[in-house]
């Protein structure tokens, strides 16, 4: 799999919602006591990005206090600011010294929760990247790239069609010949001569949508939003769960998934559960292996799966310990199982249906980890599939 970047624009006033959105840059309203920007984020930092690019305008500062080279599932995000006001074409000029590699880009004022990896594979050769459609049933102040439609895989112009543009675009990095330093919009200046040129490809999707750039559409996202977002969770121990315990394993070549993992995280994400790994990592404390070693086998992992479609939403460690040989990570922390503020910490940033949530691991760290949360706990079993099936089927059964 090639390196991939994000790229999020979030430069925007939000002169519609002023009123609403109490002094905040627009992709920074609030949602149930959380930025709309950071909704987006969690989102798409599943996936593996070599970086995540945040580009900044109107009251940026919020932005890079929040953001800015902070690391979200492993992604590193750069937050970049623009000068003045340059469009949606103009901002990405700030990338050009940036040696992007091909890219996705979204809106900081939009959610559209679709398969990246089917984006990218529709891509034909001569494109210079893919468009996502979207049904245009509630958003008909939206004139910017409406009326599409898909022809042999390429988009085109059809007058009675009712597909309009989801705001979420994998690119080629050539596109950057195409990006000039000026106030320039892509939506009027550079995608529709690509699109009469047969030069963009596309996908439809009808998953989830969400545009908060109107009053009308703001105030549906607050309902929504609380309710869309709250769901089940399965909290996995890492070593000893999903692979072979070996004893801190860091290295990719020692690194083998238990029986069935992979079809069990896959049953989980279609039964539409959030999978956060929660983990010890003393051996970085122990002075075994570092961070970035670490980092280089989750993201190794992450990569693995998303390949079948599979995803961890978060993961978190803790590389202290008491008797740690490194003085910065010598100390006790709550963060170490069997303390559970691993577990509340990933609580505090995602909403869980707690009493339909559960948590496998292999150590009686991990079941006290799980009681004083309040989680259903069982230890790990030969066959993960049929053991979160059945976690499932009890869970269904109450």
């Amino acid at each position: 799999m090639h390196s991939l970047d994000l790229v999020v624009l979030a430069g925007g006033k939000g002169s519609r919602i002023k009123s609403l959105l109490r002094n905040r840059p627009k992709p920074m309203a609030i949602f149930n006591k959380k930025p709309f920007l950071e909704y987006i984020i969690q989102n798409y930092s599943k996936y593996y990005f070599k970086n995540i690019f945040i580009l900044t305008g109107y009251k940026s500062d919020i932005i890079y206090k929040k953001f800015n080279n902070k690391y979200y599932n492993f992604n590193h995000i750069k937050c970049l600011k623009e000068l003045r006001p340059m469009g949606t074409a103009g901002a990405l000029s700030v990338l050009k010294k940036k040696n992007v590699n091909d890219f996705i880009l979204i809106n900081g004022d939009t959610f559209l929760d679709i398969n990246l990896n089917q984006l990218i594979k529709s891509c034909s050769k001569n494109s210079y990247g893919s468009i996502t459609l979207v049904k245009n049933d509630f958003y008909k102040s939206n004139k910017k790239l409406s009326t599409l439609a898909l022809r042999e895989n390429k988009i085109i112009y059809q007058d009675k069609s009712n597909l309009m543009n989801g705001g979420i675009y994998f690119f080629k990095k050539k596109i950057f010949k195409l990006i000039k330093n000026k106030n320039t919009s892509l939506e009027n200046d550079i995608l529709p001569n690509l699109i009469k040129n047969k030069k963009i490809s596309g996908i439809k999707t009808k998953n989830f949508f969400l545009d908060i750039g109107t009053p009308e559409n703001f105030k549906k996202a607050k309902k929504i939003i609380s309710k869309k977002f709250i769901k089940r969770a399965a909290f996995l121990d890492r070593d000893g769960v999903i692979n072979f315990d070996k004893g801190y394993v860091h290295k990719i070549k020692d690194f083998k998934f238990r029986p069935n993992v992979i079809k069990g995280l896959k049953f989980l994400r279609n039964n539409d559960y959030y999978i956060f790994v929660v983990t010890n990592q003393a051996g970085i404390g122990k002075g075994i292996y570092t961070e970035k070693q670490f980092f280089n086998l989750q993201n190794y992992i992450k990569q693995k799966l998303q390949k079948k479609d599979i995803f961890f939403d978060d993961i978190n460690f803790c590389p202290y310990h008491p008797e740690a040989k490194i003085k910065k990570y010598r100390k006790k922390s709550q963060l170490r199982k069997p303390g559970n503020l691993m577990i509340k910490q990933i609580r505090n940033k995602w909403s869980v249906k707690l009493n339909e949530s559960f948590m496998i691991g292999d150590q009686v760290t991990d079941k006290i980890c799980a009681k004083s949360s309040k989680l259903y706990f069982e230890y790990s079993k030969k066959d993960f599939l049929s053991q979160v099936k059945q976690i499932n089927k009890k869970f269904n059964n109450y």
